[in-house]
């Protein structure tokens, strides 16, 4: 009875195995019959393009008007120009490695703050010019350059002129002439600059955290300074020296940059100690957001699953399909963001001959239609990820598995493939964004877009060695630049300055992640996706804490917004209660930084609105092309 009851209940367990294993396989064959149904859905819903879009004007037109702009600002900005009184005068020292690192972050910062400026050396400057500017600033290292002008400057900043320190100098009995309107009790020696802490509200988003500079070096003078000095940023160091302040000298005002780094990545930061000079500093933004998905859609990328595996315990397909796009998804959702993705048709290594059409397209119109649905928009990345250079373009050893095109016209097939293939998915939408593969671009490359519908190139702000670094403007044929500036999923403490300082130059903060940012560990794969995805909820978070008002675009229409922002003139009249605004280009609608200081407030804004953004600074919407802004005393 025994064995025989064993027998029966070992049938039993056996049995009961067996049912289980096959509910197991029914259910997961139930599952992929949901996906497939389900991918099959999406990919034939049919979608609308967002009627709120911006609009770009005409090639042809907007290159005509980007001529005629340059050739405006060329006789405006130049030092012979007859105009007899300029805003700023920007002071200079010849063959001086500090002072050129000045020169092209203070002058690129001018103009593109639309502000008239004129350049001199040391040597040339005679007290005669001084009272030609409302505002100078000394970009050079050697003060004794200036030993037979210091007293006039002194003087004229008394009777209500507004001179600024670009960048800390040489200590020399020259400079320290100037101590007394500086507000510098004494100096010493170069000192170490970990972190910016901000005293002051007065940028958009400096106090809502300490900021760390990676690789930090002696880049200011230890000092100290006197009470009625007004600190806006000082070091993080135990020690703390003060970084930029503020100083009413008479009638005028002193702005000391005691913050030695002068790199791209840093200009907002210098724009900002400038615009509190004098009592009113105004200029043009761009006032947009824009988020790029590279590789998006397109086929399941070639990487290492291991941190997948380990994690999910599912295959790169999977987790793209079921857990990735469900958090990118959301997380727009949450901001009501609209992504740009740029399309990869193969990720083959093919150069030239007949360039193959992708059959596999189910995940192209299922992740494809979702993000048009929400509002987003396609662009090109590429028909394979080799970026548009030529043989004889060096990588340096850099990109071991990149291949150079043979010829512009293979070049050009493998372009009209992947906008054929595009265009067949996506039948309403205009391909007018282009994303270089790994931001190589060359300039044959460059060329060969303006025969497409391509309108805008969207590579990196910062540079890299071969990276084709952009400024966000409109070049001479039309094409518009909008270079990315941050990107990823680990935010490190550089991309966070960087976005800080765009925020505050440009108003503008353009992202980008790559969907196999999870199987590259030079990007955070071991973190876990869950981590990186928290990283980047976190730096989403900080951005629209910072900035509310700051407009979420597809990345054609941040091409609409930087044509409007780089093809306005700006005509100031200052009084001293009020500021008009005369716009040429106007096209509709133009965005301004508006900096009030001295105690001063808006009060009100005729032809456009606005939103005080920091403490003293305003973002002015102007509906009109003559805008007048009330002060308030």
């Amino acid at each position: 009875m025994n064995k025989l009851f064993g027998r029966e209940k070992k049938e039993k367990l056996k049995n009961a195995a067996h049912i289980n294993l096959g509910g197991v396989y029914v259910l997961g064959v139930m599952y992929c019959i949901l996906m497939v149904v389900l991918i099959a859905v999406q990919a034939n819903v049919r979608y609308t393009i967002r009627a709120d879009r911006l609009t770009l004007l005409p090639r042809e037109e907007l290159a005509k008007l980007k001529t005629e702009q340059t050739e405006r600002m060329d006789d405006t900005f130049r030092t012979d120009s007859p105009d007899t009184h300029k805003d700023t005068l920007l002071v200079i020292e010849d063959g001086d490695a500090g002072s050129e690192k000045a020169q092209k972050l203070y002058i690129p910062v001018f103009s593109q703050m639309k502000i008239a400026y004129d350049v001199c050396t040391a040597e040339t400057l005679e007290p005669g010019m001084i009272r030609e500017y409302d505002k100078i600033v000394l970009a050079i290292t050697h003060y004794p350059l200036l030993a037979d002008t210091i007293a006039d400057l002194k003087v004229w900043v008394k009777q209500g002129g507004n001179l600024m320190i670009a960048y800390p100098p040489e200590v020399s009995g020259s400079y320290q002439t100037l101590y007394e309107i500086l507000g510098i009790k004494d100096s010493g020696d170069t000192t170490l600059v970990e972190g910016l802490h901000f005293d002051k509200n007065f940028m958009i988003g400096g106090i809502a955290k300490d900021y760390y500079i990676i690789d930090a070096y002696d880049c200011s003078l230890g000092l100290s300074i006197t009470d009625d000095c007004e600190v806006y940023i000082r070091s993080t160091d135990e020690y703390s020296v003060p970084l930029v302040w503020r100083r009413k000298a008479g009638e005028g005002t002193i702005v000391v940059d005691n913050f030695g780094i002068l790199e791209k990545a840093y200009r907002g930061i210098h724009c900002a100690a400038y615009s509190l000079l004098g009592d009113y500093c105004i200029y043009p933004v761009i006032n947009g957001a824009a988020f790029y998905i590279d590789d998006f859609p397109s086929p399941v990328p070639g990487g290492d699953g291991q941190y997948i595996t380990r994690d999910y315990n599912m295959s790169i397909s999977d987790f793209y399909s079921q857990v990735w796009w469900n958090d990118i998804y959301e997380l727009a959702k949450k901001h009501n963001i609209y992504y740009t993705g740029l399309v990869i048709e193969d990720y083959s290594n093919q150069v030239s001959g007949e360039f193959v059409r992708n059959r596999e397209i189910r995940r192209f119109q299922y992740f494809g239609n979702m993000l048009l649905r929400s509002g987003g928009e396609i662009g090109i990345h590429g028909y394979n990820h080799m970026p548009l250079v030529l043989e004889n373009f060096d990588y340096k050893d850099q990109y071991d598995a990149y291949i150079q095109w043979p010829s512009v016209e293979d070049m050009r097939n493998s372009l009209n493939e992947v906008f054929d293939f595009t265009h067949d998915l996506f039948k309403d939408e205009e391909l007018l964004v282009y994303v270089p593969p790994s931001n190589v671009l060359s300039e044959e490359g460059r060329k060969l877009l303006n025969e497409t519908s391509i309108r805008s190139v969207a590579a990196v702000y910062l540079s890299t060695d071969m990276a084709f670094e952009q400024e966000f403007d409109v070049s001479g044929d039309g094409m518009i630049n909008c270079p990315r500036i941050t990107s990823g999923c680990v935010i490190d403490d550089y991309m966070e300055l960087a976005a800080l300082s765009e925020l505050n130059l440009h108003f503008v903060n353009t992202h980008f992640v790559h969907p196999d940012d999870v199987l590259d560990e030079d990007r955070g794969a071991r973190l876990g996706w869950a981590k990186l995805y928290k990283n980047l909820c976190n730096y989403y978070d900080w951005l629209y804490k910072v900035c509310p008002k700051l407009r979420n675009m597809t990345g054609t229409e941040l091409a609409a917004a930087v044509e409007h922002y780089d093809l306005v003139g700006v005509n100031r009249e200052f009084t001293d209660d009020r500021l008009t605004l005369k716009l040429d280009n106007f096209n509709g609608e133009n965005w301004m930084l508006f900096r009030v200081n001295n105690g001063k407030k808006l009060l009100r804004v005729r032809g456009g609105g606005f939103d005080e953004v920091a403490d003293g600074l305003y973002l002015i919407r102007c509906a009109k092309d003559e805008v007048e802004l009330e002060i308030y005393k």
